[in-house]
């Protein structure tokens, strides 16, 4: 039976309830210039056994038509049509009536390599997630091609530290077991939310995997939070993180959550939360700025080292 909202005049699911492999899902949400870029790549995939579900999270302009349209054009389309609540949200709907075995996540202003599920899939069969390369910012100044080895990794610790999983926690690029997400969500509300969610998947993993082939194409968005971030967007991703220091912690990640911990006190001038730990300078991997850092974090401490770094911002700014 299919359902009504009186906000929409047509279905609040609309699909052909078929099992597939792999479930793509897809969050809609003010993106009628490149829906039809974004969904046009997933379907064009060389590897076929997958079902599309498109999430409307209540999009004011012409993207639940078009959502409806390629529903209509794709039986492996499915849509479902929501109040706006955010991309989280949007998300966790895709879970609820994904049926595929395994789980993945696209963008709608992004895009994929025809190839690259095809290419990605035999590592799946052996590994609870796997990741593959993702262009970042992709068409600005900054746009990089983030690549991997062919490697797996039964130690967490070893990824998530050594291979500085911390820094690319998008949930784009990478395919997951569906079982990993039974009593697991994004949090609602909340941004950055990859961040907070990846390490619990992580700790419910047993062997993770990267690919050297298939490629996601992370669009810039001048609007994307990662550009628009302010002093409560980096608040969650300070949260996220300092979590994640009680299961995981080196010298090298410790410094990046500082920095998020400075930023968070110059935007928002809040007492600090990262806890005191003493960084060995020279420690392999840190930058001749971590390594400068580090030494005048262990002579001050975490409270002295953020009002110094607002200090020496504000005195900078001015010239």
């Amino acid at each position: 039976m299919q359902k009504y909202n009186k906000n929409f005049d047509f279905p609040l699911f609309s699909c052909n309830f078929v099992h597939m492999k792999l479930s793509v899902i897809v969050p809609v949400y003010k993106v009628e210039a490149t829906l039809d870029r974004c969904v046009d790549s997933i379907v064009r995939q060389t590897f076929t056994d997958l079902e599309i579900i498109l999430v409307d999270d209540g999009s004011p302009d012409c993207c639940p038509q078009m959502c409806e349209k390629w529903a209509t054009k794709d039986t492996r389309v499915r849509t479902i049509h929501k109040i706006n609540g955010g991309l989280s949200d949007a998300r966790n709907a895709g879970l609820d009536v994904a049926t595929g075995d395994y789980i993945t996540f696209v963008d709608s202003d992004d895009y994929l390599q025809t190839d690259t599920y095809e290419s990605v899939f035999p590592l799946v069969d052996t590994c609870d997630i796997v990741e593959f390369p993702i262009y970042r910012f992709y068409g600005s100044e900054k746009q990089s091609i983030l690549s991997f080895q062919d490697s797996t990794y039964s130690d967490m610790a070893i990824y998530w530290l050594k291979q500085e999983a911390y820094k690319h926690t998008y949930a784009c690029n990478k395919i997951y077991k569906a079982a990993l997400f039974e009593n697991i969500r994004f949090p609602k509300g909340h941004v950055f939310e990859d961040a907070y969610t990846f390490p619990l998947l992580l700790q419910k993993a047993k062997r993770i995997g990267t690919a050297s082939h298939g490629l996601y194409f992370y669009c810039h968005n001048n609007r994307g939070i990662t550009v628009s971030a302010q002093g409560k967007e980096l608040t969650d991703l300070l949260n996220s993180h300092l979590n994640t220091m009680r299961i995981w912690c080196d010298d090298t990640y410790y410094m990046h959550i500082l920095n998020i911990q400075m930023d968070v006190y110059e935007m928002t001038g809040l007492p600090h939360q990262l806890p005191f730990r003493r960084i060995n300078p020279f420690v392999k991997g840190l930058t001749l700025t971590q390594r400068i850092k580090a030494i005048i974090h262990d002579v001050i401490g975490v409270r002295r080292m953020c009002i110094f770094n607002k200090i020496i911002h504000q005195w900078t700014n001015k010239f």
